[in-house]
């Protein structure tokens, strides 16, 4: 085989023995190979031409339209402006096989696994999140694993950068030691008094002026580029956790405790910035600063010696130790500013977000008040690291500018004054050179020496600096390691504690079942979960129903019972405790969805709305069109949407825009556009007509959708086939329309009618009780009028007065002198007749100065308050009674 491998030629020889054939040609058949390569190389360029045209123009498009195209390996492809014309972005989803990979990382704690417990090491008790945030063993493991998202691999994009960032931190280290042995070099020839090649120094300084400037400005280019990149990373990472089909999203903030000190989008909006900043100007603010460190000291111990070596490396030690004994901790100060930051953003976001109720209430001045102790609590913190600063500084910068320029002088006089001791300038001067070349010579290596050691402080300042930048990036990588990890701990559902509670996160044992034909509950506890570590909240002990396809469920209830609570547990918002919960698999087409109590309008345009939550290549894809829609919102009565609008791309603040009955029918629009199988519906029709609600139930009934109201009005049981009725203690479950359910209303009503029997006798009580109270009430011994007397005095002076000898007396709160009565005294507790039905049954009307029918429920008098006397009595009547 290896001989056989010697046969092939080589591609210069191949070349070579083309070029031979080429030339002994004919010349036509040469003219001929060169027009075919002409016009082969000019069809290549004709169709890259034309394929690149027709992705500006489709890029135009969906740039306008702000859609994207699906892949088959599920990547996007999304077209961005660039200058005059549009680039393609191709952004490939995360893998599912990584996120396995990196749960060790973010789950286990640090330590000997076999130190663990079982049950901890394999199901994971969390991440190793320190209390206290510092330069320790924990912060090296969450910035490695951290480290292996934002550089998952030495051919990615993000080690070219770094590679090219190193090149140019080199480069820059060594144009610094040019430029010190040329700065030596124009002092000595200005001193010497050599104009030309002082001159010619001068040339050579600003020959290296252009590439010093090239190499910094390229080290803060890459830098921002770095921390873009690392941005980048960590975002799409975190957004494919955060947003998936296991709803991380709603978990993280309603069953999950361990994002503490501000929301995930405090989390991901200003943390993780924070902490992209920080790690790529780690680089550089380590590196550059070490390697100028090795290269300096190194040319100075040529030219000083090993005694300055070692007294420079004594230098950095003792500095090292002042400063790290007198360094505050930066990295719990940046942790605290960073959660009272969060904080006030959060107040403000609140604020914007309650603005129209607020407003309703007029409670500016309590949410100012808020605004402003949130702020204070923030400006406290913020003074009080500004103080504990301030005293470093200090100490920082005497340390490392005067005292290091001060040692630095003395270790340049090493050659002048201890020659021994002074390595190749101790030689030189040694060497018994004539007085006036050894002072040049002595002032070139002290100007060079000078400028090493000037650089070689700015080198150990900026590594002294770097402890501090290292201890606030620990308090940044402690909370996007937090992040990740609870990301990691809700998507994996790897929860334990050590003491697990009942209805805790680490108690779920039951079953979400995807693929049934229908909703199913088998034994299943109706629970409101706590955030973990806590336990949850029973609300049923046991449910146990089944809905088929065609058997619409209506689900009633007072507030606060679980009606809500069901419609998460099927969704797979809320964990199932115990049992089997069975559901279709799929959402949308021939599947289930969910309708919510309060409409979500998406940012976007009219036909997102509809559409939501596909989008319109999704829409197009299924060979869906704009007029399809058109029929959809005839069919919920919002037909006039699109030409009130501008049209179906119209982009608004659709929340602001559209009234509340014009939410409810998008939601349903939405139903109609999906036409799942199923459908749970969540108070979607409270704001609607009762005429369009009938016509928009038949409307979904005769798509083929089964629908699973939760509502806590009766009146929608006729366009349902069963019904489940909680009431806090227990369930029941029924067909609507039987016997047991009519026998149930006409006992009811049979209640209603005894009831309304006693109205005639308890008003005849209230005259009796109205007369003996107007002849016992009595000012200065003497008995005040009779109560139709007082009656018709009132109703003269036209207000609910009491006079008393010419003196006007204020009437009971609550009590009613204008029409016949004296209610402010006696509360009833049934109901009265409409005064028609009296009518009918023979009853005379009351007349101006008889006692009226008490209203249901009045409350009790108060206090009657006449003159300096105060009467308070209450009578209590119930149908018994009377």
């Amino acid at each position: 085989m290896a001989n056989l491998s010697t046969l092939r030629p080589s591609l210069v020889v191949l070349l070579d023995q083309y070029t031979k054939l080429l030339r002994s040609s004919p010349k036509s058949i040469r003219i001929l190979a060169a027009t075919v390569l002409c016009a082969l190389f000019a069809g290549l360029y004709e169709r890259r031409r034309r394929r690149r045209k027709a992705d500006e123009g489709r890029g135009r498009v969906l740039l306008r339209r702000n859609s994207a195209i699906q892949l088959k390996d599920g990547s996007r492809l999304i077209y961005v402006p660039y200058k005059q014309t549009t680039a393609k972005v191709i952004i490939k989803p995360t893998k599912p096989t990584t996120f396995d990979a990196h749960r060790r990382l973010f789950l286990e704690p640090l330590g000997d696994r076999k130190s663990r417990s079982l049950s901890c090491a394999d199901v994971g008790e969390g991440p190793p999140v320190n209390t206290k945030p510092g330069l320790n063993l924990a912060f090296l493991h969450q910035f490695l694993s951290l480290l292996s998202i934002m550089i998952p691999r030495p051919t990615s994009k993000e080690s070219l950068l770094l590679l090219l960032h190193t090149f140019f931190l080199i480069s820059r280290t060594y144009l610094s030691l040019v430029v010190a042995r040329l700065d030596g070099e124009i002092v000595r020839d200005l001193v010497a008094g050599n104009g030309k090649a002082f001159s010619w120094g001068i040339v050579k300084w600003l020959g290296v002026g252009g590439p010093a400037v090239y190499c910094n400005a390229m080290i803060k280019y890459l830098q921002s580029k770095i921390s873009i990149a690392f941005r980048t990373r960590l975002t799409r990472y975190i957004h494919d956790l955060y947003l998936n089909d296991r709803q991380a999203y709603y978990k993280l903030g309603n069953l999950d405790g361990g994002l503490t000190g501000g929301g995930a989008d405090q989390f991901i909006t200003s943390d993780l910035p924070l902490f992209c900043d920080s790690a790529a100007a780690l680089y550089s603010s380590l590196g550059k600063p070490f390697l100028d460190l090795v290269v300096f000291n190194y040319q100075l111990m040529r030219s000083l010696g090993p005694m300055a070596l070692a007294g420079i490396l004594l230098n950095y030690g003792g500095t090292a130790w002042m400063l790290k004994k007198f360094s505050p901790p930066f990295g719990r100060l940046a942790a605290a500013q960073a959660k009272r930051e969060g904080d006030f953003r959060g107040l403000h976001a609140r604020l914007i977000g309650n603005a129209e109720e607020v407003a309703f209430y007029g409670g500016a001045d309590m949410e100012k008040v808020f605004l402003e102790k949130g702020f204070k609590d923030l400006k406290q913190i913020m003074e009080g690291i500004y103080n504990v600063k301030i005293q470093y500084n200090m100490l920082e910068d005497f340390v490392l500018k005067y005292s290091w320029s001060a040692f630095g002088y003395l270790i340049t006089s090493l050659p002048v004054f201890l020659p021994a001791w002074g390595g190749l300038g101790g030689i030189l001067e040694l060497a018994g050179a004539e007085p006036a070349g050894r002072e040049r010579d002595r002032m070139k290596g002290f100007i060079t020496n000078k400028r090493l050691m000037l650089s070689l402080a700015d080198a150990g300042g900026r590594m002294m600096y770097s402890f501090k930048d290292l201890s606030e990036l620990a308090g940044y990588t402690s909370r996007v390691y937090t992040l990740v990890s609870t990301l990691h701990r809700v998507h994996s559902q790897a929860y334990s504690t050590p003491r697990p509670e009942l209805y805790g996160m680490a108690d779920i044992q039951g079953t979400l079942h995807k693929g049934y034909d229908g909703v199913r509950f088998e034994g299943v506890p109706i629970v409101v979960p706590g955030l973990w570590p806590r336990g949850g909240e029973e609300l049923v002990e046991s449910l146990d129903i089944t809905v088929k396809q065609g058997e619409h469920l209506l689900i009633l209830g007072p507030n606060g019972v679980g009606k809500s609570s069901i419609a998460r547990i099927v969704a797979g918002l809320w964990p199932v405790y115990r049992g089997l919960v069975s559901r279709p698999r799929g959402r949308g087409m021939d599947g289930i969805m969910f309708l919510p109590q309060r409409v979500y309008l998406a940012q976007g345009t009219l036909r997102d709305q509809v559409i939501y939550p596909h989008t319109e290549m999704e829409m197009r894809a299924d060979g869906r069109s704009d007029h399809e829609l058109k029929g959809i919102l005839d069919a919920v009565r919002l037909g006039y949407l699109p030409d009130r609008e501008d049209g179906w791309d119209c982009r608004k603040e659709w929340k602001d825009v559209l009234s509340g009955g014009e939410k409810q029918r998008i939601s349903l629009a939405r139903l109609l556009y999906h036409e799942p199988k199923y459908a749970f519906i969540d108070e979607g029709t409270s704001a609607v007509s009762q005429d369009v609600e009938g016509l928009l139930y038949e409307t979904a009934k005769e798509r083929g959708i089964t629908l699973i109201t939760i509502s806590s009005r009766a009146q929608l049981k006729k366009y349902h086939t069963f019904q489940l009725q909680l009431d806090g203690n227990g369930w029941e479950f029924d067909r609507i329309g039987t016997e047991r359910e009519r026998s149930s209303v006409e006992h009811e009503l049979r209640e209603l009618r005894e009831k309304m029997k006693s109205v005639e006798g308890l008003r005849n009580r209230l005259k009796s009780v109205e007369d003996e109270l107007a002849r016992v009430f009595v000012q200065d011994g003497r008995e005040l009028p009779a109560y139709e007397e007082t009656e018709q005095r009132s109703s003269e002076l036209g207000e609910s007065a009491v006079v008393v000898e010419g003196e006007e007396l204020e009437p009971a709160r609550g009590a009613n002198l204008g029409e016949g009565g004296f209610a402010g005294v006696v509360e009833m507790g049934v109901g009265t007749e409409d005064p028609g039905q009296e009518k009918e049954k023979g009853e005379s009307s009351q007349d101006a100065s008889g006692p009226a029918a008490p209203e249901v429920g009045a409350q009790p008098a108060e206090l009657v308050n006449l003159g300096n006397e105060t009467f308070a009595d209450t009578v209590e009547m119930n149908p018994s009674e009377s």
